[in-house]
């Protein structure tokens, strides 16, 4: 991930086509090691291709995926199936919270 961060910086900074010795001079710059065979295949992968035409590929790739927090219905209770889901279960009440007795004493006297 770290070298198609670097590539795309040098891309942003105005190297339409970053070749490897750009990319590890940036990843030296952020004190990242770089590894070769994976900037060679990035490289490969990318030569002769337009970045944003890449990007935009990517984007609609991923527009496909199910990402959840989609919001859906809660999940009935074990026994609301049972009973045919027509009862719903009441809320079990909360718990109220006990005052603590004033012992004789503050804390921050």
């Amino acid at each position: 991930m770290k070298v198609v961060c670097a590539f795309l910086l040098a891309v942003l900074g105005g190297n339409a086509s970053p070749k490897a010795a750009d990319i590890k001079k940036i990843l030296s710059a952020v004190g990242a090691e770089a590894e070769d065979d994976k900037i060679s295949q990035l490289l490969k992968e990318l030569e002769g291709k337009d970045i944003a035409e890449v990007i935009a590929a990517g984007t609609e790739k991923l527009a496909s995926v199910p990402s959840g927090g989609g919001g859906g219905a809660a999940a009935p209770a074990a026994g609301g199936a049972a009973a045919g889901g027509a009862a719903a279960a009441a809320p079990e009440p909360e718990p109220e919270e006990e005052e603590e007795e004033d012992m004789g004493f503050d804390l921050f006297d």
